[in-house]
């Protein structure tokens, strides 16, 4: 597929030059060019397959049990999949096999559509980021401070619930909203507003409860319709251990003993911070719609990719729901997540348009490290 974009967009700059040609000549010349195009097209079928079996390479270094867990990856450049492959089982009990139509709870991924959520309300005019949370929740502690732009920075302070002792006597429970927030509001601050870049879970489950209270409809609702209807992601929704999700894949831990099924644990608890299913396809589907503008206007999407500044003047490299980080002077827009049970990853490259997203159902494959070789691999291959 990659030698065939190629050939395309080079025989229609050949055909566009040979307009002014009379007839004889143009013939000449355009089967001259049509066999210099088909060997350039056979050189860069060669290079296709290498890239592909690179990646190849690369992935079964990761997933060499292929009866156990594993993954699924994706690859697209200019919008379209070049590559996508699956491994292992998806249900390691029926014995049944991971594909590309298998669905994944995506972890901290969900974060880039709850900052694209806000910033949709605030393009409807309903908000704006720099709007301090006390306007939305009066009695939220030094809410006068913490700004919508804070929460979406991790520079707010706030207590992180993933790092409170006694997360273990509310995780299998089915809370409200602002239930989950009452939960950590009250606890001390870790530093003042701005101060620090500071990951922060409990800051998007914030954003989350300030979406239900603005939109007036549940943060899931909001999503399925703002995002996932609009997009065409069809196969993504709110994680759920009760509902009937076809193809879904199952999550696993390893143990020394061996794989064991998943920690249960109340999608209420990381809601708007991690609680989302998708599938590689679907999320290809995602990356275009932000590429396209489909949900936001340019300059309101800026607004994620955007580097800040902490109080102190200091540049952090953290947007609205993704990092935005430089290897070997190449610019990437990524997120990774995890959750009980599953690992994910996503990396972009705007300059050359590729992305990469590989989604694994056990916490023992990262797909962090190998998403992003992957991702450089093919900006070499695209760059010859």
């Amino acid at each position: 597929m990659i030698y065939q974009m190629r050939l395309e967009t080079a025989f229609k700059k050949v055909s566009k030059s040979l307009s002014p040609i009379k007839l004889p000549l143009k013939k000449q010349i355009g089967q001259s060019l049509l066999l210099i195009l088909v060997l350039y097209g056979s050189l860069n079928a060669a290079n296709a397959q290498s890239l592909e079996s690179k990646i190849d390479s690369l992935l079964s270094n990761v997933f060499k049990d292929s009866t156990g867990p594993g993954g699924v990856f994706l690859v697209s450049k200019a919008g379209k999949q070049i590559y996508q492959k699956a491994y292992g089982k998806a249900n390691i009990e029926l014995g049944d096999d991971l594909s590309s139509e298998s669905i994944f709870q995506l972890g901290s991924i969900t974060k880039q559509f709850t900052a694209v959520a806000i910033l949709i309300l605030e393009q409807q005019g309903k908000l704006h980021v720099q709007d301090p949370v006390s306007r939305y929740i009066p009695d939220y502690p030094s809410g006068d401070k913490i700004t919508l732009h804070h929460l979406l920075t991790h520079t707010s302070g706030i207590k992180d619930f993933t790092r409170m002792k006694s997360l273990g006597d509310i995780s299998q429970k089915d809370l409200s909203p602002k239930e989950m927030v009452d939960f950590f509001k009250n606890e001390p601050a870790d530093f003042r507003p701005g101060e620090k870049f500071e990951y922060n879970n409990s800051g998007y489950v914030v954003l989350g409860y300030i979406i239900e209270l603005v939109s007036a409809v549940s943060y899931e609702e909001f999503i399925q319709k703002n995002i996932f209807e609009k997009v065409g992601m069809d196969h993504s929704c709110y994680a759920s251990d009760r509902a009937i999700i076809k193809n879904r894949a199952y999550g696993y831990q390893k143990k020394e003993s061996g794989y064991v099924n998943k920690t249960r644990i109340s999608f209420s608890v990381p809601f708007s911070s991690g609680s989302l299913m998708s599938t590689a396809g679907d999320m290809l589907k995602w990356q275009n719609a932000l590429s396209r503008n489909l949900l936001l206007n340019s300059k309101s999407l800026a607004k994620a990719f955007t580097t800040y500044k902490l109080n102190s003047g200091e540049v952090f490299t953290y947007g609205y729901g993704w990092h935005l980080r430089d290897i070997n002077s190449v610019s990437l827009r990524e997120h990774g997540g995890s959750i009980f049970g599953f690992k994910t990853m996503g990396v972009y490259i705007p300059s050359e348009d590729i992305y990469v997203i590989g989604m694994s159902n056990c916490d023992c494959n990262s797909p962090t490290k190998v998403a992003q070789d992957i991702a450089l691999l093919a900006l070499k291959e695209f760059k010859k």
